[in-house]
């Protein structure tokens, strides 16, 4: 047994590092394609992100990340496919920071109720592709994506000319009512220096720990990971498959949600289309993807994401095109479907091997015992 459990530990760590050394050749080759010198790159970046302030600003991005990353992940699960975690992170953060900027609450009720907000509005969103998937049959890639783009200009719309939003004090930008002060979460302080860390990191790690216990310590995790495996002997087995793609969905969508908050409690108090950078929702895509789904494994997939986006300015004042971090990002999503590909082969190959060398002995100890 414990050199079964080894060799699947093997297994697991085996995928990840083969997709980050291939992602790291291949780049090399681009660098010195186009006349640059890879390991001064390499070693600016990793110098530049080791430092303390540039740490905090990683650990900040990557507590957006993980989030984003986790909600696709309660997708794959059930092998769905939520790519409108964008239109819902979007959704959320807006109508979370109207409705706070709007009312005024302790603190102790004020932060819970945006975050409520942030929740059901990501999960009624995602919900709709839910329904659409189960009622008529329509696939939740198409619905996401269609979704993603009703939610930006919803989102625009009622940001325009005043409706939710207003100009800034310089007048160049449009935004909701800032959050009063009940509504701003607490940051730990590293120093003048260094930055401070998003408090609503404690919240992240809260959500990685449900995400685990639910999926994997309870009977609605069971029955959710085995329509993901097999919708038929789910069926069979009493689970509902359409009941469970909507609870899915709805659950993906109200972490979604939730993606926005670090940035609107811990720094800007306010949503506006340039505070709120895009494609969060697609970078969750890919650290859930590298992540393989599991918990930590998506934190350190969201802390590489963000140690290479802190790198990314660096090379640049460097020299160095900062697209070359695009590069390398969209070999190690690439790098990462190939390597578990192949690690998946080699892993069916041995247990293949192993029976084989089971009925072989069980064979020769039988003719030992008839002879």
């Amino acid at each position: 047994m414990k050199k079964i459990d080894k060799e699947r530990v093997l297994l697991a760590i085996a995928a990840p590092v083969l997709a980050l050394v291939a992602a790291f050749v291949i780049t090399a080759l681009v660098l010195l394609a186009t006349g640059k010198e890879p390991f001064g790159a390499f070693g600016t970046m990793f110098d530049y992100g080791f430092k303390s302030d540039s740490q905090v600003e990683i650990i900040n991005k990557a507590t957006t990340y993980y989030i984003a990353g986790i909600a696709v992940a309660v997708g794959f699960r059930m092998n769905l496919f939520n790519i409108g975690v964008e239109g819902q992170y979007r959704l959320g953060a807006f109508f979370a920071a109207a409705v706070g900027g709007a009312v005024s609450l302790p603190g102790f009720l004020q932060i819970p109720l945006i975050i409520v907000v942030a929740m059901t509005v990501g999960a009624m969103w995602a919900g709709i592709a839910g329904v659409l998937k189960t009622s008529r049959g329509v696939s939740e890639v198409i619905a996401t994506i269609m979704l993603n783009a009703i939610a930006l200009s919803i989102v625009g719309y009622l940001l325009k000319d005043g409706r939710l939003g207003h100009l800034d004090e310089a007048g160049t930008s449009v935004s909701t009512t800032p959050l009063p002060s009940s509504g701003h979460l607490f940051n730990f302080d590293m120093g003048e220096d260094v930055g401070q860390i998003y408090g609503f990191v404690v919240l992240a790690v809260i959500i990685g720990v449900g995400y685990w216990f639910v999926l994997g310590r309870t009977r609605f995790g069971f029955d959710l990971r085995s329509v993901g495996l097999s919708e038929s002997a789910a069926t069979a087995s009493g689970v509902s498959v359409k009941r469970m793609v909507v609870t899915s969905m709805l659950i993906s969508g109200g972490l979604a949600g939730l993606t926005g908050l670090p940035l609107l409690l811990n720094d800007t108090h306010a949503y506006g289309a340039d505070l709120f950078p895009a494609g969060i929702g697609f970078t969750g895509i890919s650290v859930a993807l590298l992540g393989r789904n599991n918990p930590v494994g998506v934190a350190l997939a969201a802390l590489l994401w963000g140690f290479l986006e802190r790198g990314s300015g660096r090379l640049e004042f460097e020299g160095y095109d900062k697209e070359i971090v695009g590069v390398m990002q969209g070999v190690i999503v690439l790098s990462v479907v190939i390597a578990y590909e192949v690690v998946r082969r080699y892993g069916l190959k041995r247990q293949q091997q192993k029976v084989g060398e089971e009925l072989a002995a069980q064979a020769r100890t039988k003719k030992e015992v008839t002879a």
